[in-house]
Parts: structure tokens; C-alpha cells; sequence
């Protein structure tokens, strides 16, 4: 009899061995979407030495070419990639320069995404803070080139994302329902000093991020236009820590004049976030204390780290994600199925 039980109980173990082994199978051969990375097309790079800001944004812009970007693709899993133009903003004082820099871009990636169908989307640049011309360039981006999104920087020569006179251009985003991806870049003003010693990457950029959605949620911009979906880069930068005190100072400053009321749900519904950059347990945990597992999203953040690094990065993020019990459930979604249900394809 004791043979028999050993026997059942041995082959139990199997069994539940073989399903966790699938299971990590099926994890890893399940499809990727890498909501955050970035074509840097030779033009643009032609631009910024033109005007002595190959390092604005205080490091180098990183090689690019669509086979290399494929390779990688194929190389980490990932079947679909949606781009977006890097920093700095392509504006040096000429309006016409840039809409030029900008139609490029635009057109070069909607010309990408028709050679190849099935691997890129893309979100177009916008020629701000001219903000005539990115009404113009938005609409014939989303309804002549099929343009997937919009790419808009935290701020645009010192032109803030939320800033009033972006309501127009937020209007026209709201009709067509699209989608935002934010992107940071250098802060205006910025403390040239500390940028000197300490890059953009570690500590402005997620300031300056937090900044601009800080900024959007104080004037309602998100509920205001709540056809809108916006895509916070960067695990949420600060906003894990910065939403619960603005909550709890801002009564204060209603009763003094000093802040409008928000609509804090309305606000905050129809925000996304990217997981790109650092990503662990313990970020996510944190993340999920402001949204829903739901509008989580993978990114890498492709091509500014080695194919080596992110690779591992996202195999990582496999492993610990599929060994909690708490966010195990929520690896298909990030990885895949919340992007695709953000930009409604049918992948």
C-alpha cells in the first residue's frame, strides 16, 4: 500500500513539475510588444550637429539601422516595436526647419511601418511649441499617415505638456481618441552644474517627467480630454511618491487660492506606464498603489542600452515576475496584452 502512495505521490510531482515547466515555456515564447524605443534616423543626427547639440541631452545618441533593430527584435522575442523620435526636440529657432525635421521623421516611419507591417508602429513628432503647426502635423499624421500615436516631449524648448496653450492640440488628440507616449527631456531651466557631473538619465529625467504629468493633473488636462490615453515613461518615474502627497497638500491649497479642485480618478483612469529602465519587484509593488495591473506595459528603451543588457534585463524581469505569486498573473498582460489592447490591434 505504501508503495502505491509513494508511486501516486511521486507521479503528482511530475505532474506539477511538467505544468511549471510549461508554463515557463509558454512565458518565454509568448510574443513581446515593446512600447518604448526609438529610431534614430541619420537626418535627425545630421540636424543636431548642424546645430551643436549632438549632446543636449548630455550623452551621445546611440547607432541605429532597421536590420540591427530587427535583429534584436528577433534575437529578445519581441514581435512588435512601436517608435518614437529620441530627444532633444528639433527646434532651434526656425519654425520651418523643424516642421521639415519633423514631416522627415514622420514620413521615414510611416514608410518603415508599411515595409514591414507585422514588427513597427510608430508615434509621431510633433514640430512644437509651435502649436499651429503640430495641429497641422498631428492631423495629417493620424489621418494621412496612419500614424499609431503621438510622441510628446515632458517639454518642448520650455513649452510644458499640460501648458494651456496646448489645449487646442490636446482637443484634436481627443477627437481621434489617440494615444500619448511621453517622452523626457531636458529640463527648462536646468542647473548646468549638476547636468555636468550627473547625466540627464539619472535623476532629470524622472524629475522632469514627474514635472509634466504633475502639471497635466493640476490643470485636469487628462480628465478634461479623457478620450486620451497617455503613456508615462520609466515605471511612473517619482509619481508612485508624488501622487500621495499632492493629494494630501492639496486641500490646503484649494482653501487658500492657490490650487484648482482635481478629479483625481478621472485624472489618473487613463494613464499608462512603460516598465522600461529599472523595473523590479519592489517598483511595480510600488507602481500598482497609483493604477492597474492592466496599464502596465513592457518597454526597453531600445537602442540607448547594448542588445546584450536588455535582453537579460527582460529575462530577468521574466524570472522574477513568473516566481511571486503576486505578479505572475500579470506577466501575459505587460508583456503583450495590455498594449494590445491600448492601441486596439489584433495581434
Amino acid at each position: 500500500m505504501g508503495n502505491a502512495n509513494d508511486l501516486m505521490m511521486a507521479m503528482r510531482y511530475c505532474f506539477l513539475f511538467l505544468c511549471m515547466m510549461m508554463f515557463h515555456e509558454i512565458l518565454h515564447a509568448q510574443s513581446v510588444i515593446d512600447i518604448r524605443c526609438h529610431n534614430v534616423l541619420p537626418e535627425f543626427r545630421a540636424l543636431l550637429e548642424q546645430h551643436d547639440a549632438a549632446l543636449e541631452e548630455t550623452f551621445p545618441l546611440p547607432e541605429w539601422s532597421e536590420d540591427a533593430h530587427l535583429k534584436f527584435m528577433n534575437e529578445a522575442g519581441i514581435s512588435q516595436a512601436v517608435l518614437s523620435m529620441p530627444a532633444p526636440q528639433p527646434w532651434f529657432g526656425d519654425a520651418e526647419e523643424c516642421c521639415r525635421a519633423i514631416r522627415s521623421y514622420n514620413e521615414s516611419c510611416a514608410r518603415l511601418k508599411t515595409k514591414y507591417p507585422d514588427r513597427f508602429l510608430f508615434c509621431a513628432s510633433l514640430p512644437l511649441p509651435d502649436v499651429d503647426a503640430a495641429v497641422r502635423e498631428a492631423v495629417y499624421a493620424l489621418d494621412t499617415l496612419g500614424a499609431d500615436g503621438i510622441k510628446l516631449a515632458t517639454n518642448s524648448r520650455g513649452q510644458y505638456v499640460g501648458d494651456a496653450e496646448l489645449d487646442t492640440l490636446m482637443q484634436i488628440l481627443n477627437e481621434r481618441q489617440a494615444v500619448i507616449i511621453l517622452h523626457p527631456h531636458k529640463p527648462s531651466p536646468v542647473h548646468e552644474d549638476i547636468i555636468a557631473t550627473t547625466s540627464l538619465a539619472v535623476y532629470e529625467y524622472p524629475a522632469e517627467t514627474t514635472r509634466a504629468v504633475i502639471n497635466m493633473i493640476s490643470r485636469n488636462v487628462p480628465a478634461r480630454y479623457p478620450q486620451v490615453k497617455i503613456v508615462v515613461p520609466h515605471c511612473g518615474s517619482f509619481l508612485p511618491l508624488a501622487i500621495p502627497r499632492m493629494k494630501a497638500v492639496h486641500p490646503a491649497m484649494v482653501s487658500k487660492g492657490f490650487m484648482q479642485e482635481i478629479d483625481w480618478e478621472a485624472n489618473l483612469r487613463n494613464l499608462y506606464y512603460d516598465l522600461a529602465g529599472a523595473a523590479t519587484p519592489e517598483v511595480v509593488q510600488t507602481l500598482l498603489t497609483i493604477t492597474t495591473p492592466d496599464h502596465l506595459l513592457y518597454g526597453s528603451d531600445y537602442p540607448y542600452q547594448p542588445d546584450r543588457v536588455l535582453m537579460a534585463g527582460l529575462e530577468r524581469m521574466r524570472a522574477w515576475m513568473s516566481d511571486d505569486p503576486t505578479l505572475a498573473s500579470l506577466l501575459p498582460g505587460i508583456l503583450y496584452g495590455n498594449a494590445a489592447a491600448l492601441f486596439d490591434k489584433p495581434w
